[in-house]
């Protein structure tokens, strides 16, 4: 009894210094940085496999995972060892030299995937940046038209560059940067039809994500890349996959467009890549990528040590017997049908369940940021996007006690809101 009366003044004294501190954090946030963020009213400091814990030592389920970052989990044991062994070796020499660990990298991706040659860089705009390049010097090296339009998809995001942004079929990310890149036009996403009366003779590439993300989890139908591919072979064009959020093993298989039994010419990688660290990667075939000469594109940083050796060993630990890969299909199905369950139970708040593997998406009849708050509030962090549709993007060593955990309380937020 004495003891508890004397812990809880101290246990409140420390939450309110963990508090002011915070408050501290988040003002100074506000004052330096600029406001390109709508961030969460939490100080994350730590993070180990599917949890991260706050500053003030709430613990968390993350199903965002660094938006489709971490793979592999928070903090996974054999990339922070890489990490450590490769920081006290070296940390930065440029690409005026061999890079060890950028070599190993790039034959690995190059044996697991349709490629043969790669070019790294540090982010998924970059990655796309690179592959429209790529596609239009390609293009001004073997056609004799003016070849250097390239046709994308509505609801597309693929990053925030100036070019990344015009290959966007969004309007709203678009807004207040113009005037646009030139070159880029838009079509309805998973309609061939529109792809077919788009080309021209000045088209050189398609460019489009395997699933759409960002625009809503939005999926093709099963016969829609085969119909894109031999399109794109009838009229010598390329195809460019956005393979930043479905690729490293996000929907089951290392690639998204292996799901669909074909093979593209130009695929740009980011995010789950380096299993938390920043890198990114553009793959190519041969005859693609010779266009890529000396001098024609770079980057400093780009396939540094430290990020291949962090992205060497992520995609060690995906391929090892394919038992992460197995658990993601296996999982993700789990996943998916107690989502479904959930849309029974709730017609009048969820409209459609859809994904693949661990990229799934449940669209709302109502807006979703109320539901991201009460998540969050109880411990879950999700993420919204398109205004309704939320996103469930974790590590890919998530067990099923994790999804039955959040699936009780979104069915308990569910039943308030029904109310």
């Amino acid at each position: 009894m004495f003891i508890s009366t004397l812990l809880s003044p101290l246990l409140f004294m420390l939450y309110s210094l963990s508090m002011a501190i915070d408050k501290k954090f988040m003002d100074e946030s506000k004052k330096y940085l600029m406001n390109t963020y709508d961030r969460f009213p939490i100080v994350l400091r730590k993070g180990r496999g599917m949890k991260v814990w706050s500053s003030d030592g709430k613990e968390y389920l993350d199903f965002v995972g660094g938006i489709a970052v971490n793979c592999l989990g928070h903090c996974h044991p054999r990339v922070v060892i890489a990490l450590q062994k490769q920081a006290q070796r070296l940390l930065h020499v440029s690409n005026l030299f061999h890079i060890e660990s950028q070599i190993t990298l790039a034959k690995m991706l190059v044996e697991h995937s349709f490629a043969d040659k790669a070019f790294f860089c540090n982010s998924g705009t970059e990655a796309i940046e690179g592959a429209i390049k790529l596609a239009r010097k390609h293009a001004k090296d073997h056609s004799p038209h003016d070849k250097y339009e390239i046709i994308t998809a509505h609801g597309s995001f693929h990053g925030r560059t100036l070019a990344a942004l015009s290959a966007t079929g969004q309007e709203k990310i678009q807004k207040g940067f113009e005037p646009l890149v030139p070159g880029f036009r838009h079509v309805p996403f998973n309609n061939i039809e529109a792809i077919r009366e788009a080309v021209s003779k000045k088209t050189c590439a398609i460019l489009l994500e395997p699933i759409q993300g960002e625009g809503g989890v939005r999926m093709p139908s099963d016969d829609y890349f085969r119909q894109v591919r031999e399109l794109c072979d009838e009229n010598e064009i390329l195809l460019i996959l956005d393979e930043i959020q479905t690729g490293i093993g996000r929907t089951g298989k290392l690639f998204a467009y292996e799901h669909f039994d074909i093979k593209p010419d130009i695929i740009a990688l980011a995010k789950g890549l380096g299993g938390g660290v920043a890198i990114g990667a553009v793959l190519a075939k041969d005859s693609v990528a010779s266009s890529f000469q000396h001098g024609t594109h770079g980057s400093t940083f780009g396939g540094n040590p430290l990020a291949c050796a962090a992205a060497t060993v992520t995609l060690e630990t995906l391929l090892e017997d394919g038992f992460i890969l197995d658990s993601c299909y296996r999982i993700g199905k789990y996943f998916k049908d107690r989502l479904e369950k959930l849309k029974k139970d709730f017609p009048s708040i969820i409209i459609e369940v859809r994904g693949l593997g661990l990229l799934l998406g449940v669209e709302l009849t109502i807006t979703g940021a109320p539901i991201v708050e009460a998540c969050t509030k109880r411990g879950i962090l999700i993420n919204c996007t398109s205004g309704n549709v939320l996103r469930f993007i974790p590590p890919l060593i998530i067990v099923e006690k994790e999804i039955d955990h959040l699936i009780d309380i979104l069915e308990d937020i569910f039943e308030r809101h029904s109310h």
